[in-house]
């Protein structure tokens, strides 16, 4: 498994493409979730993924503070179906969270993965609020 992290202008299109096609499959497809996933934030993220041989497994993108909360954010966490139970999950969170560094994080969290992130550091900062049809909540992590 290769670790990668690159800015947007980094990723080349194959990437990009690797990357897309997960998000729709577990986000669009899987989860029956329709939205607009070229929401603006992409290009001024930075971008978190594991692949074998170009097969993305997980991936996740560092939003910078203030795009969409005041403190850095990391979203689209996705674990491809195939991966999960593996321990690969808690592995992309940690190298999401060593690579923004000592700073507060704040996430929008699907509510069923709340003990997740919570066995992470995070810590509820909300009520449950719906985000296209799926309950989530933010929660945050001090340094």
């Amino acid at each position: 498994m290769r670790w990668n992290v690159r800015a947007f202008s980094e990723l080349s299109a194959i990437e990009l493409y690797a990357i897309t096609a997960l998000r729709e499959r577990v986000f669009v497809v899987e989860q029956r979730c329709a939205y607009l996933d070229a929401d603006g934030i992409d290009p001024f993220a930075r971008h978190l993924w594991a692949d074998d041989a170009g097969v993305i497994h997980a991936y996740l993108r560092i939003v910078p503070p203030r795009m969409k909360f005041d403190e850095v954010s990391l979203g689209r966490v996705i674990v491809a179906p195939e991966a999960r139970g593996t321990g690969l999950g808690k592995e992309l969170m940690t190298r999401g969270l060593a690579a923004v560094g000592p700073v507060p994080v704040r996430i929008g969290a699907q509510a069923h993965l709340e003990k997740f992130y919570g066995d992470l550091g995070f810590v509820r900062a909300s009520e449950l609020y719906d985000e296209d049809g799926i309950p989530h909540l933010e929660m945050t992590r001090a340094p």
